[in-house]
């Protein structure tokens, strides 16, 4: 009677202790859902507004590798430990068949109330799991630290041993790939909507473009000869829509100053003489400001912070002049066109009836993908015109079409060498980013 009071007695007792795992299995199970799902951007604005509990969690998420060492350490000590009792009680029961028996228990409880019950809880209330579970789980990360550095330590160095690097830029990559999957997920009704999508895209490429993507290039620059007389330098700026004007002498690749209009003005005004053909233009102009081609936007918006410059004149590695670029040009890589009362608006893209567009081939890739939420590859080529030549590998003609990522392109006039004018369809159903699958139709 008393052995099997006491084996009664000892059974409870082990169920009682695997129970208390179990749930501590769901505990640990959960609050690794729960750390890693919450919302870092609002457990920061909680921290901000004094919340210790989002502190805590946003804390522990900056030591990662600590955090989920400690809660795999926890929830598989914990599994095993569970599973050993289990087997113990229903062999004591069984003999050998209790080892199939616990087999089979143990994984579907652990399945159902150590993962799968705790983990959809988690996922559902993430940020407020997280909040809750985060000074217990605190706790543990301090009791198993020791174990922790020493298993992170022997994972390194297998890590070495077979060749895997560069574990940190892949992790910033990563968070950069999350934040541009979180962009396209801002969706909603209205224009809006869309327009935000294309700034924060913007924002996150800035670094990825080059000064001469977005620059005007020197065919398109207006400039002015220092060596005209003041009366024909005053018409020329005032005819021009631009306040700031590169000034030359000789040729206009020497360029010698950046004349503005209000400085021009000034100096005019407190001009001692009335023969204004004295006046110095260049003695008025400031000093030109030389920059690569291959300066990225995110580089030269702090560069114009920094020296409080509005226009600087771009050059290739051999000092060619190129074009120039304005502290309003990179703006508008963020926000889109700003346009005043001076401006000329040449849009270079025309829908029309039948879905496609008339577009000039001087029409930027960025701001073809911008306005239409194209994919078009922006990475060897600036204009919807270098795309074509990029990819066709020739030099079209009227009337040649071409067929790759997802669009029909028709030449509709040519300049010289230069694609001046084509006609865009997109045509559903064709692979993207396939140049082998371009199509050359010699109409």
């Amino acid at each position: 009677m008393f052995e099997i009071f006491d084996l009664a007695h000892s059974i409870i007792a082990h169920i009682t202790v695997i129970l208390a795992l179990l749930f501590l299995s769901a505990f640990f199970s959960g609050s690794e859902t729960a750390l890693t799902a919450a919302s870092q951007a609002r457990l920061h604005q909680l921290s901000l507004r004094g919340n210790r509990r989002a502190g805590t969690v946003l804390r522990l998420r900056r030591r990662n590798d600590t955090l989920i060492g400690t809660i795999l350490i926890g929830n598989n000590i914990t599994n095993i430990a569970a599973s050993a009792l289990a087997t113990s009680v229903l062999i004591s029961l069984f003999d050998d068949a209790g080892v199939a028996y616990s087999m089979i228990g143990m994984t579907i409880l652990v399945v159902i109330f150590a993962e799968v019950l705790p983990k959809t809880f988690a996922i559902n209330n993430a940020d407020r799991s997280a909040l809750a579970v985060g000074p217990a789980i605190r706790v543990f990360v301090w009791l198993f630290q020791p174990l922790s550095i020493a298993i992170r330590f022997i994972v390194n160095v297998l890590l070495k041993i077979i060749g895997v690097k560069g574990l940190t830029s892949f992790a910033q990559h990563e968070r950069e790939e999350e934040l541009r999957g979180l962009i396209e997920l801002h969706t909603g009704p209205g224009p809006d909507v869309s327009e935000e999508r294309a700034m924060l895209r913007s924002i996150l490429d800035l670094g990825e473009v080059t000064v001469e993507e977005i620059m005007t290039h020197r065919r398109n620059v207006s400039m002015i000869n220092a060596d005209l007389p003041l009366d024909e330098i005053l018409d020329e700026l005032l005819e021009s829509p631009f306040t700031r004007l590169p000034l030359y002498r000789g040729d206009p690749d020497e360029i010698i100053g950046i004349l503005h209009g209000k400085a021009l003005l000034r100096a005019i005004r407190g001009f001692p003489g009335e023969n204004m053909s004295d006046l110095d233009i260049v003695e008025v102009a400031n000093e030109p400001w030389f920059i690569p081609e291959s300066s990225n936007l995110l580089d030269q918006l702090q560069a114009f912070r920094a020296r409080k410059e509005h226009f600087a004149v771009v050059v290739d590695e051999y000092g060619t002049l190129q074009g120039v670029v304005t502290l309003e040009d990179i703006l508008e890589e963020i926000v889109g066109n700003i346009d005043d009362e001076n401006d000329v608006t040449v849009s270079g893209v025309r829908p029309q009836p039948d879905g496609s567009f008339l577009i000039n081939g001087s029409v930027t890739l960025r701001d073809l993908n911008r306005d239409f939420e194209w994919s078009l590859p922006d990475e060897d080529a600036s204009t919807i015109a270098g795309l074509i030549l990029h990819e066709a590998r020739i030099i079209p003609n009227v009337g040649q079409e071409f067929i790759f990522y997802g669009f029909r392109f028709r030449i509709l006039r040519k300049h010289r060498n230069q694609v001046t004018q084509l006609r865009v369809w997109p045509v559903i159903g064709q692979p993207l980013g396939l140049n082998e699958e371009a199509k050359i139709n010699q109409s």
